[in-house]
């Protein structure tokens, strides 16, 4: 984002200072959206959404994808990462003391589950990600699951991961509980989900590495976002799994 004059307030405060554009990024926050679930989730005209998110995508905030499922739909991602870069840039401008360390909490152990449709590499990757950052309890299932992909087992090595997982139909999870739902791909986001014990459902869309061109690299892509994903996830840990 731009540079403000210390006169004025800095980009990021102005741009989410406006309460539509704040109720956007705040249901943006939570889940990857389409624009009709933003519509209404904040009960606006749909032009008038769209030129909000136009706003945001063009300070970087938000970035879109086209659906793997319905290419005719487009989900809309809020960068996380941007925001507490921007956050952080504008306590500065307003006093130096106000950007602190982050403190580091031990985190809860959760319940999560996620989803792909061919369990074969972006799911049994975010579990293994999550439960070798904080030991939590994880699953992975898919609508279609296939034979764990070599190079997704290879992705996670760079992290210190032995990635093993037998493939697991979505139907054998179903009665389980867990604190989150976590749905990477559009197509699985679309099959009936319904779990005991009302969990949070969250869907991240994040395209099929098996289907890049690229083979390997598209791998080490996919985990670098699931990884970053899951750093913010973390940190809303303690607070959801503690809650009476």
């Amino acid at each position: 984002m731009p540079t403000a004059d210390a006169s004025e307030p800095p980009p990021f405060v102005r741009l989410a200072g406006d309460p539509l554009r704040w109720q956007l990024m705040r249901e943006l926050a939570q889940s990857d959206r389409r624009v009709r679930e933003l519509v209404d989730a904040v009960g606006q005209p749909q032009n008038l959404v769209s030129y909000h998110l136009g706003k945001l995508r063009a300070a970087e905030l938000v970035t879109a994808r086209r659906s793997n499922f319905d290419g005719r739909d487009t989900y809309y991602h809020l960068d996380l990462q941007r925001c507490a870069d921007a956050f952080a840039e504008a306590g500065t401008a307003l006093h130096p003391s106000l950007v602190t360390p982050r403190t580091e909490r031990k985190p809860a152990k959760p319940r999560v589950l996620f989803l792909c449709t061919g369990n074969s590499g972006r799911s049994p990757m975010a579990a293994a990600l999550l439960r070798h950052r904080t030991g939590a309890e994880t699953a992975s299932a898919g609508s279609r699951p296939k034979p764990l992909h070599p190079d997704a087992v290879r992705a996670m090595a760079d992290y210190g991961i032995t990635l093993t997982h037998e493939p697991t139909h979505l139907d054998s999870v179903r009665q389980r509980r867990f604190h989150w739902v976590i749905s990477l791909c559009d197509r699985v986001r679309e099959v009936s989900q319904t779990f005991p014990g009302r969990p949070r459902m969250i869907h991240w869309s994040i395209p099929d590495p098996a289907r890049e061109a690229d083979g390997y690299p598209a791998f080490r892509r996919v985990a670098a976002e699931l990884d970053t994903r899951i750093d913010f996830l973390v940190k809303t840990i303690p607070g959801e799994v503690n809650k009476p």
